[in-house]
């Protein structure tokens, strides 16, 4: 009978499978470290290969360009990336800013610094490149090992961790939530320390200033030019910003019994270029407001609003959904493309039930006023107006005590009114673009003046104010509206005074 000779081959196999599991736990761990955790041979763990101290990356006509050993860099480089010429492109230009930033006194090798919003890392490369090794950047879409997952909104770093802080490509810009960016680079900013942004283009004053306002604690130390690397950014505005105090300083706040606020010199400018006031008192005020409309210069339409936390619009006196908000505002205000809350401010039920239905809309159901009281609604019709339920007259206020109430033939009912500024001042903010109609029947003479004492004023970017006067009648040629005390010169004192302080305020009819 012939020995068997299978005990020797069944040896071989389990050699063979044993070195092929082995090779396979290699590989697994070669692909896990270069794909997944972007780490060096120097972590606390195991590793089957190591690199030389120095690595040089030859790019055919560029020369060598000098990439850190794994230990420093975290991990290899990625050679498609690397040997772009929008890569090579910019990685030039910021080792050149960077460098810049270092004669001046911004940045040195020390800092620990970090590039927010980096979609390729060129910046921190750029940075490691020049000796400034401790640096890092974030993006929504990691690029190991220059990039990790974070966003500007949620930086994933602890308060004061940065002696420099970097966003460029215009990445401040695009973010929706700008001043959740700024709060995060201010609170990972130590004091002392040193934020710099790149703009793809020459912004107006409004709109830096909109930038100032969302860093409280930062003053401006250097703002220039300089020339960009590719088509997307020809052109880039450089602004460096100091951090000079702790968290919780350079809050905007008001005191109500002295809330006075200043109107900046840029706010100013803004009124010089809007639309002239119409002097002469118009025979057909109906049809001035259709001509006047096409004759505004909308805030908008002249300068960038991007740099602004929330956008809100605030009808005072909004009446139904279609008389301004839905016929005008949605339709003719340029927005753009910002998503604008609406604050419906209307005393007169009869138009409540339909701001129910309406997406964006906050109804505050009662009367603007300079206080919290009770008040008394008077709804007043013209000669001659046909009166329907949803077209039913104007409603004026009146304080209780003065109430005329035994010389007044329309309807009456009381309802109550609100500190309209107060309101104002707990609902937005400076660092909000707020846009504001007010169509109240006369109660302006009482609503602006408290807004400017309280300082409320300051809060709103443009307005659109309809001044009641004693006009001219529709039904009555020749005759004025005894319903108003005001005269237009008075009007028009009242429009020439808000803009002689700086506000850009609109005619409307």
């Amino acid at each position: 009978m012939e020995p068997t000779a299978g005990k020797p081959g069944s040896l071989r196999n389990l050699l063979i499978r044993f070195l092929l599991f082995g090779v396979l736990v290699i590989g697994v761990r070669f692909a896990y470290l270069i794909a997944v955790a972007g780490e060096s041979c120097t972590i606390d763990d195991f590793c089957f290969f190591s690199l030389p101290d120095t690595l040089s990356l030859v790019i055919a006509g560029t020369g060598p360009l000098a990439v850190e050993s794994a230990s420093a860099a975290g991990g290899l480089v990625q050679p498609e990336l690397y040997t772009s010429k929008d890569w090579i492109n910019g990685v030039r230009f910021y080792s050149s800013a960077f460098q810049d930033l270092i004669a001046g006194g911004y940045l040195s090798p020390e800092s620990k610094t970090l590039c927010v919003e980096t979609p390729t890392g060129r910046d921190v490369f750029a940075l490691r490149e020049i000796g400034v090794k401790d640096a890092v950047g974030i993006a929504r879409k990691a690029a190991k090992p220059l990039v990790k997952f974070g966003r500007g909104e949620r930086i994933p770093f602890g308060d004061g961790a940065f002696d420099f802080v970097f966003s460029g490509e215009d990445s401040f810009v695009k973010s929706a939530k700008p001043a959740e960016f700024a709060a995060e680079i201010g609170r990972t900013l130590r004091p002392g320390g040193f934020a710099v942004f790149h703009f793809a283009n020459p912004k107006d004053t409004y709109s830096f200033n909109s930038f100032l306002d969302l860093f409280n604690c930062f003053r401006v130390v250097k703002l220039h030019g300089l020339e960009g690397f590719d088509s997307s950014m020809p052109y880039i505005r450089e602004i460096v910003l100091k951090k000079e105090c702790g968290d919780g300083a350079g809050k905007f706040d008001f005191d109500d019994s002295n809330g006075k606020c200043y109107v900046p010199g840029y706010k100013h400018d803004l009124v010089k270029i809007a639309e002239p006031l119409i002097e002469e008192e118009p025979l057909k005020p109906w049809i001035t407001l259709k001509r006047n409309v096409r004759n505004i210069k909308y805030l908008p339409s002249i300068a960038d609003i991007s740099f602004k936390n929330r956008y809100v619009y605030v009808d005072v006196g909004a009446r139904s959904y279609g008389s301004s908000i839905g016929s005008w505002f949605r339709k003719q205000y340029p927005k753009q493309n910002k998503t604008f809350h609406v604050y419906a401010i209307e005393a007169d039920k009869t138009f409540h039930q339909e701001y129910g239905l309406k997406k964006g809309i906050t109804l505050v159901p009662y009367a603007a006023w300079v206080k919290n009281e009770t008040l008394m609604f008077e709804i007043h019709r013209d000669p001659g107006e046909h009166v329907e339920v949803k077209g039913r007259g104007m409603g004026r206020i009146q304080p209780l005590q003065s109430s005329g109430r035994g010389e007044f033939d329309g309807e009456v009912e009381k309802i109550q009114g609100f500190d309209f500024a107060n309101w104002l001042k707990k609902t937005v903010s400076k660092n909000d673009f707020v846009v504001m109609k007010m169509d109240v029947e006369g109660t302006e003479f009482d609503l602006i003046p408290r807004l400017i004492k309280t300082g409320a004023i300051c809060l709103i970017d443009e307005i659109f104010l309809e001044c009641h006067y004693n006009r001219w009648q529709r039904c009555c040629p020749g005759q004025r509206s005894a319903k108003y005390e005001k005269t237009y010169d008075q009007c028009l004192q009242l429009f020439k005074s808000l803009r002689q302080s700086g506000v850009l305020v609109h005619q409307w009819f």
